[in-house]
């Protein structure tokens, strides 16, 4: 009896992980197999696209201090109409604008070092090369280009050589393209340092960390982390062999004292919870997979489910303004406990994988509702999720980095890209400067906003 109660168990614990999904687990969407559910979305009954009446967008014009040429076509003789013949005055004209790229071809520099042979032992003597060339196949914006299509656009080495090739005419082998951004990633170690010490000190932060690999382990691919901590105008990565909480200690810094907006991952369960949120986005996964165990904790799930539709109801009432915060404060106070309530009877009277995934929410009932009482923090980490997924995609299409080396380049330049496009900054000029900095000793560009810049860095 004892077996087949074992059995049992054993069965239900696999088809429960075989019924994961992306609704009720952390899987990503793109895991899911085809039928996998989905939320249900009310059909609006309108065709894709575009819809009449609504607001037109159209490419702005190009300044004519900005034209290369102009083209003057002579106003017609006849309306177009009525085909009197015209005599009114000449109205504005209508503007119409082609842009064009020229054929790109490289720009050569050849250094010519001339000599002098010794007139005692024969030796030729040359010219040294400036400091910034010696030792440099490629230019600045060149490299710029190099690192931009690897870090930001994801081009594999071969897919990168080949564009290189077609666009521009530059021929440059794989291993070029590892020292190109091996010397950048040294160029901006720098500036990344200076934003992870920024991020330490900001008042709001979102955490977030996903699966990698570096090197290799006993013939396969070694498990590694990649980390990030981002505000709404800075974001650091981290790569790192574990995903323990002394990661997250390291990014965060001993006195950080702002809040943090996370999963349930343990990795963060050393930080106060009073300054904790945490994401509800996955609490609505946790309470989806009670539902899809069946038993009590299905039904213990539902209930959750109402509570938690009632407050995104009530949240998005705060976001666009039609509730004040002292109201949905005041009506949150009920949710709170029933939400608190259902848990603890989760805890007692669910099945064993809902009771105890119930008591490890509980753990942490003290940063599920932060964002009640605090304004600005939201109550998904849906900006950390997202601000990690380029990275994701790097992942899927590099099968990560084969060395620490590889890896510091992947994490700087992703740091750069990502904030960068905080901040809606051109990513290859910064690139560009920041290498011409490292090519001459001087300061790279800092990566903080304008106003956080110190003044060294401005007159840098």
């Amino acid at each position: 009896m004892a077996k087949v109660e074992a059995l049992t168990l054993r069965v239900a614990e696999l088809e429960a992980r075989l019924n994961q999904n992306s609704t009720n687990s952390s899987k990503p969407p793109s895991s899911d197999p085809p039928g996998a559910p989905r939320p249900a979305k009310v059909p609006s009954g309108r065709r894709p696209g575009g819809q009449p009446g609504h607001k037109l967008h159209k490419r702005a014009l190009i300044p004519p201090e900005q034209v290369n040429r102009f083209v003057n076509i002579p106003a017609p003789d006849h309306c177009g109409k009525c085909q009197v013949a015209l005599t009114g005055g000449a109205a504005a004209p209508r503007r119409h604008q082609v842009v064009e790229v020229e054929p790109i071809k490289p720009n050569v520099t050849e250094y010519r070092c001339h000599g002098k042979a010794c007139g005692r032992c024969g030796a030729v003597t040359y010219g040294e090369l400036p400091a910034e060339v010696a030792g440099h196949t490629f230019g600045e914006r060149l490299t710029g280009i190099i690192v931009l299509l690897s870090g930001k656009y994801r081009l594999s080495k071969r897919k990168l050589r080949d564009a290189l090739s077609d666009l521009l005419g530059v021929c440059i082998s794989l291993g070029s393209i590892s020292n190109q951004e091996a010397e950048a990633a040294q160029a901006m170690a720098a500036p990344v340092a200076e934003a992870g010490e920024a991020i330490q000190n900001a008042d709001q932060v979102n955490a977030d960390e996903t699966g990698w690999f570096e090197g290799k382990a006993k013939g396969r691919a070694k498990r590694a982390w990649l980390w990030v901590v981002v505000t709404a105008q800075l974001a650091v990565f981290l790569i790192s062999t574990s995903r323990g909480g002394e990661v997250a200690k390291s990014l965060l810094g001993k006195n950080f004292t702002g809040f943090l907006t996370t999963d349930r991952w343990v990795g963060y369960n050393w930080y106060d919870l009073a300054l904790r949120q945490l994401c509800w986005s996955h609490l609505t996964r946790d309470f989806q997979g009670f539902i899809d165990r069946l038993g009590e904790g299905a039904r213990i799930g539902a209930l959750l489910m109402k509570e938690r539709n009632r407050m995104f109801k009530w949240w998005h009432r705060v976001r666009d303004g039609t509730m004040t915060r002292e109201k949905f404060q005041s009506r949150m106070r009920k949710v709170e406990r029933r939400v608190g309530e259902l848990l603890r009877e989760a805890v007692v009277c669910a099945e064993d994988k809902t009771a105890g995934m119930a008591a490890e929410i509980l753990k942490l009932e003290g940063a599920m509702w932060t964002f009640v009482e605090v304004e600005g923090i939201e109550p998904t980490n849906n900006f950390g999720e997202n601000t990690i997924r380029h990275a994701v995609m790097y992942r899927k299409t590099s099968f990560g980095t084969q060395s620490p080396e590889g890896s510091r380049f992947v994490e700087r330049i992703l740091t750069v890209v990502t904030t960068l496009r905080l901040q809606k900054r051109n990513v290859l000029e910064y690139l560009t400067a920041a290498i011409n900095a490292h090519r001459r000793g001087g300061v790279a560009p800092s990566l903080l906003p304008v106003t956080q810049q110190p003044q060294l860095a401005l007159t840098a």
